[in-house]
C-alpha cells in the first residue's frame, strides 16, 4: 500500500506542478494534503485505505465520510442545537451575543469575564478574564481575521468548508483551578465511552492524563509529565451525557468542563487533531483505533 501511495503522491505532484491545484478533483486535493502532512509529521505514509490506528481512521473519515452530521457537529453554532435536543439547555454555557459583525459586540453590557470564539474553526478562542484590561479594537480585529478565513483552506477538513462564520461571546467557565479549566475529552465509540483524556493546565505547565469510564488511570506513555486528577464529582453525568450525544455514531469526541455545581458542554469533534495525534506511542494509537468500527454512508 505504501509503495502505491508514494506513486500516487508523485503523480499528483506532477499534475499540480503543471496545472495548479484548482484543476484537481477535491478528493485528490485532500488526499495529497493529508498524505504529505502525515508523512512530514511521522516519517511514513498512513494506511488510509485499510486503516488500523486511530489517526488513520480519522484520515479515512476526512477522505470518505460525507454524512451531514459531520459539519453539524463541527459547527459550534449547530452543535448547540444538537446538544439541546439530545440533553437539554442546562449543560450549555450562556451565550451573551452572536454576530457576524464584531464591531457590534456590546462590550459595555457584557460581564467582567467572558470568552470570544468563532463557530467555524478550531483552536481559535480568546479568554477575557478582566474586561477592564481588554483592548477592544485588537479583539475586534482578531474576530475579523477569523471571519475572513475558511478553516477548510487550512486543514482540508471538508466538514468545515460550508459552515457559516459567526462570532460568539459566551460565559467563561471556571472550576476554581485557574484561568483555563480542565477539559475532559470523552472518546465515545458506538455510543459507549471508552476513554477520558483530561487536559489540565497548572500554571505554565500542561498535562494530558487518561482515565477509564470508572476513573481508573490508564497508563499511556507520553511526553507530558504525569499527574493524578481527582475523580470529578459529576463523573456519572459526564459519562451519561457523552454517551447520549454519541448514540448511533461510530465515533465522536465530546469535550466537557466540570465545576462543583454541574457539568458544562464544551464542544464536539468528529475529526480530532486532523489525524495527527502525536503525543503517544504507535501501540496506543492502535489500541485506541481498535474501538472504532468505521461506518461511512
Amino acid at each position: 500500500m505504501k509503495t502505491a501511495a508514494r506513486a500516487i503522491v508523485r503523480r499528483v505532484r506532477k499534475v499540480i506542478a503543471r496545472s495548479g491545484e484548482r484543476v484537481l478533483p477535491e478528493f485528490l486535493v485532500i488526499f495529497i494534503f493529508v498524505m504529505r502532512r502525515y508523512k512530514r509529521r511521522f516519517g511514513v505514509f498512513p494506511n488510509v485505505f485499510h486503516p488500523k490506528t486511530f489517526n488513520e481512521k480519522v484520515l479515512y473519515r476526512m477522505l470518505f465520510d460525507r454524512r451531514p452530521i459531520l459539519p453539524q457537529l463541527e459547527d459550534k453554532y449547530a452543535a448547540r442545537d444538537y446538544v439541546k435536543q439530545k440533553i437539554g439547555e442546562h449543560v450549555l454555557p450562556k451565550w451573551y451575543f452572536v454576530t457576524q459583525d464584531p464591531s457590534t459586540i456590546p462590550f459595555d453590557d457584557l460581564p467582567d469575564e467572558f470568552v470570544v470564539k468563532p463557530t467555524h474553526g478550531c483552536h481559535w478562542v480568546r479568554l477575557v478574564p478582566n474586561k477592564a484590561l481588554l483592548n477592544r479594537q485588537e479583539l475586534i480585529d482578531t474576530c475579523w481575521n477569523w471571519l475572513n478565513q475558511n478553516y477548510y483552506d487550512i486543514s482540508r477538513e471538508r466538514a468545515y468548508k460550508h459552515i457559516e462564520p459567526r462570532i460568539v461571546v459566551e460565559e467563561l467557565i471556571s472550576d476554581g483551578s485557574g484561568l483555563v479549566p480542565a477539559n475532559y475529552r470523552m472518546f465515545v465509540f458506538d455510543g459507549r465511552l471508552e476513554l477520558i483524556l483530561v487536559d489540565v493546565r497548572r500554571g505554565e505547565s500542561r498535562h494530558f492524563v487518561y482515565y477509564s469510564r470508572s476513573w481508573d488511570k490508564v497508563d499511556v506513555p507520553s511526553r507530558f509529565k504525569d499527574i493524578d486528577v481527582v475523580r470529578p464529582k459529576h463523573l456519572d453525568d459526564m459519562v451519561r451525557y457523552a454517551e447520549i450525544l454519541g448514540e448511533s455514531l461510530d465515533f465522536i469526541r465530546v469535550d466537557m468542563y466540570h465545576t462543583q455545581d454541574k457539568v458544562y458542554f464544551g464542544e464536539t469533534t468528529m475529526i480530532p487533531m486532523g489525524g495527527l495525534m502525536s503525543a503517544h506511542p504507535h501501540q496506543f494509537n492502535l489500541y485506541l483505533g481498535s474501538f472504532w468500527k468505521l461506518s461511512v454512508k
